[in-house]
């Protein structure tokens, strides 16, 4: 089973790109995407008869202000179940989670709040992630959990180009943030599938549009999977798919083995 993840940066937008032909080249039994920036009637309309959509289900979760965050997931695989948020009302408004459950694991697709310019949504993103952790720690209990998505940290400096330059002043790059996901993958018990493979490679995800720096790599790896600990051996070929465009964003990618 492919599972992919994708901050597509605006569904709307994208799929006047190549997101059919990335689709197809992809080729996820599920797709985890973030920041679609659509209500759930837009994102359907978006996907509708898009080619290479063909055989996928999809489920939205939009937030309430519109054009804003949002994530969505395409599947070949019928879940079980699925449910957006992790149950905790005005952290739920934003449509930042949408879960699914498949027969022996959970599926979560995560766009973590990013704290903003000077700051200051710092303290809302470290309640977010307190409170995420404490959400995948339940459902770790039933069966084991995938995260995947922009996590919106990088996580240590071989993550970002130019650490030094952006320690405790950019978003995404400051201690609290890394203290963050350090609780998450302790508390919870996962594993950072790519970093665990590839422990000294250099490889981004994220590139501002700003001064060409795709073009330079001067990149962040801000998009993760992340696995429960005890699913590992099932996992292969971690992937950062950096060869994709479309977005600032590329694809991430694992493979879960019966």
């Amino acid at each position: 089973m492919k599972l992919v993840s994708w901050n597509v940066n605006g569904i709307r937008a994208i799929v006047k790109k190549n997101f059919s032909e990335d689709l197809k080249l992809l080729a996820p039994d599920v797709l985890g995407l973030q920041e679609t920036k659509a209500q759930d009637d837009q994102v359907q309309e978006a996907l509708f008869g898009l080619d290479g959509r063909e055989g996928y289900e999809l489920y939205s979760s939009s937030a309430l202000k519109k054009g804003y965050s949002g994530t969505a997931i395409l599947t070949r695989i019928k879940p079980l179940s699925v449910q957006a948020g992790i149950g905790v009302p005005h952290l739920d408004e934003e449509g930042r989670v949408l879960r699914a459950e498949f027969e022996d694991f959970h599926f979560i697709t995560v766009y973590t709040p990013n704290s903003s310019s000077a700051l200051k949504r710092l303290p809302f993103r470290q309640e977010w992630d307190v409170r995420f952790a404490e959400y995948l720690k339940e459902l770790d209990q039933s069966k084991p959990i995938i995260c995947c998505g922009d996590l919106n940290v990088a996580h240590q400096p071989i993550d970002l180009a130019r650490p030094d330059a952006n320690y405790n002043k950019t978003p995404g790059y400051t201690q609290a943030e890394i203290d963050g996901l350090t609780h998450l993958l302790q508390h919870v018990g996962l594993t950072d599938t790519w970093r665990t493979a590839h422990p000294d490679q250099i490889g981004y995800s994220w590139w501002s549009y700003r001064g060409g720096a795709r073009e330079k790599n001067v990149g962040w790896r801000l998009d993760y999977m992340l696995s429960s600990d005890r699913l590992m051996p099932r996992l292969s070929e971690p992937t950062i798919h950096s060869d994709i465009h479309g977005s600032d964003h590329c694809p991430v990618s694992i493979t879960l083995h019966a």
